[in-house]
């Protein structure tokens, strides 16, 4: 847990009001999980200043909601427009070269996903992409990275250039030609009913490859 503030109000009651003052001690505070915890401690409660308090404890919930929902479990700020959809929590590369880059220094496998936004196939597939288990388990285990363009690296259009299709590179940066999907015709295809054997074959990315050295 984190301290974001700690803070100290004193209200002066105004004209006609009962002769007490009222302090007010906030500790706003943030977990790990990025929700906020505000705790108030009042002393000299007077009854003309309820109605100021009542304000001042809408104002740090509006607060409260503002700082949950800007920080990530990583504690990064994540690019969402670069995720167009599959999964606005990863962090998603930007280009192949960079996707490379990660996956070799932080020794993780790579995730490519190829698709086409007006494509009915990748906008069924992508609406059940957001299954907990294969977004927990590419946050924490893989490099991400989808396209809606084709690169220049032909080990990952080995039988076409078809979308929606998905290819793992392991950080030796070897094309994993061998992880495929159900699909003798679309190696590399996916559709919804299929995650059960795409999460398998997730697991199968994971056992990383010996670099020859």
């Amino acid at each position: 847990m984190t301290n974001l503030d700690k803070t100290e109000l004193l209200l002066l009651p105004g004209k006609g009001s009962p002769t007490h003052d009222l302090t007010i001690t906030i500790d706003i505070s943030v977990k790990e999980s990025g929700l906020v915890y505000i705790q108030l401690v009042l002393s000299s409660v007077s009854l003309k200043m309820i109605k100021a308090v009542l304000l001042l404890i809408l104002v740090l919930v509006a607060m409260s909601s503002t700082f949950g929902k800007y920080i990530p479990k990583t504690g990064k700020r994540i690019p969402q427009t670069l995720s167009r959809g599959w999964g606005d929590q990863l962090i998603w590369a930007q280009t192949y070269e960079e996707a490379l880059y990660w996956s070799r220094s932080r020794n993780k496998p790579l995730m490519v996903l190829f698709h086409l936004e007006d494509c009915p196939h990748s906008q069924a597939l992508r609406k059940v992409f957001s299954d907990n288990e294969i977004q927990k388990t590419l946050d924490e285990d893989f490099i991400v990275l989808n396209l809606v363009y084709e690169t220049t690296d032909k080990h990952l259009s080995q039988d076409g250039q078809y979308v929606p299709r998905i290819i793992f590179v392991d950080p030796t940066m070897t094309v994993r030609g061998d992880i495929i999907g159900p699909y003798a015709n679309r190696m590399y295809a996916y559709e919804p009913n299929d995650l059960k054997l795409l999460l398998s074959n997730m697991q199968k990315a994971k056992k990383l490859l010996k670099s020859e050295l």
